[in-house]
């Protein structure tokens, strides 16, 4: 969602987490607007608005076919593998499986063959990797549907790779040198690179932090993409920074309005300090919890360690920070070794 709303649109999050957009003008009826702010299907309803007819209902979906693609992806949404879902999770879910059923609605779920599901669904999302893979993670959901409903004997997917897609990387020490000397302690942008960096949270979660998690000296997260609890002390830095800050609001991260964050807006509010501090395109806003935990790493944290800051369900995924500081000193300690055995040997020569 854009940080400067259009004239007479109002937007919220209600109790449940769900942004409501509204067109009011003067003290008019409040006419909810469809999609999110600035998309086609929005925009099209906001002209309506603004010419002084109320917004068009959407068309009611026609029933589906038996047996299609269509048919599948409206099973799902009726599952309770899908009510089971976290609200965020099912938002995520539903714009990809709805691709799916936009572009490919019509064709039988009978008819998916390992060599249809390559042509028709990856072959053109080959520039986009991440996107492909998204494709590929939904379409396997909905394949595991189709066999519980018996529309497939077997997975024609088994065998498909996965395509390869390239990992946020950290922040270098650098990079977070050149941020802080351009963004001073007191700037909006240095109190969110702060959270982020010294608390090691996801953008969804630093955008929801509020005075009330502060408690003392520890700052607490209930973390909103798997509900995991973290409870961390606050580091001497950010404590310091958020002894500057005015507890003016609610939430510890507001808009030039006032109001909350969306995580939309949110990123494109970090995206623009970023850039405007000079950093390259792939220094992104989730590459400062990857920062996070490889100077945990570095500084002699165990994956244990890592896991409870992070909040990481696995031990895996933390042992890669600590795989990757082990190696560098590891690397480093061989180097002086080196240096030490050259150094003897030629002593030993010139005798």
């Amino acid at each position: 969602m854009p940080r400067k709303l259009p004239p007479f649109v109002e937007c919220w999050r209600d109790r449940h987490g769900k942004v409501r957009t509204y067109f009011r003008k003067n003290k008019g009826p409040r006419l909810p607007l469809p999609g999110s702010v600035g998309s086609e299907e929005f925009l099209t309803a906001y002209q309506e608005a603004l010419a002084g007819r109320a917004p068009k209902p959407a068309p009611k979906r026609a029933a589906a076919e038996p047996g299609t693609i269509e048919a599948l992806v409206q099973s799902y949404y009726k599952s309770g593998d899908y009510a089971g879902l976290r609200e965020t999770t099912r938002v995520g879910y539903r714009r990809r499986m709805e691709a799916i059923r936009t572009q490919h609605g019509h064709r039988t779920v009978a008819g998916l063959t390992h060599g249809r599901i390559v042509k028709a669904f990856l072959d053109p999302l080959a520039g986009k990797p991440g996107s492909a893979l998204d494709t590929l993670k939904k379409l396997r959901i909905l394949i595991r549907r189709a066999i519980v409903l018996g529309w497939l004997a077997a997975d024609p997917s088994v065998a498909i790779r996965r395509p390869k897609i390239g990992e946020v990387r950290s922040w270098t020490d650098e990079e977070i040198s050149q941020f802080e000397a351009h963004w001073p302690v007191g700037s909006k942008r240095r109190l969110a690179f702060a959270l982020h960096l010294f608390t090691g949270q996801r953008r969804s979660d630093v955008h929801r932090m509020t005075w009330a998690d502060v408690k003392g000296d520890r700052i607490r997260v209930v973390q909103k993409k798997t509900g995991t609890k973290i409870d961390v002390p606050l580091h001497a830095e950010l404590r310091a920074i958020l002894a500057e800050t005015p507890r003016q609001h609610a939430t510890i991260l507001n808009t030039e309005y006032g109001r909350p964050f969306t995580v939309d807006g949110f990123s494109g509010f970090l995206r623009d300090a970023i850039a405007a501090a000079g950093l390259p395109l792939d220094a992104q806003p989730h590459g400062l919890r990857k920062a996070a935990g490889r100077r945990l790493a570095e500084a002699g944290c165990t994956a244990h360690e890592i896991m409870a800051v992070l909040g990481h369900n696995t031990l895996a995924e933390a042992e890669r920070y600590t795989r990757d500081a082990n190696r560098v000193g590891l690397s480093t300690g061989a180097i002086t070794k080196l240096e030490g055995w050259s150094r003897n040997k030629n002593t030993q020569t010139t005798q």
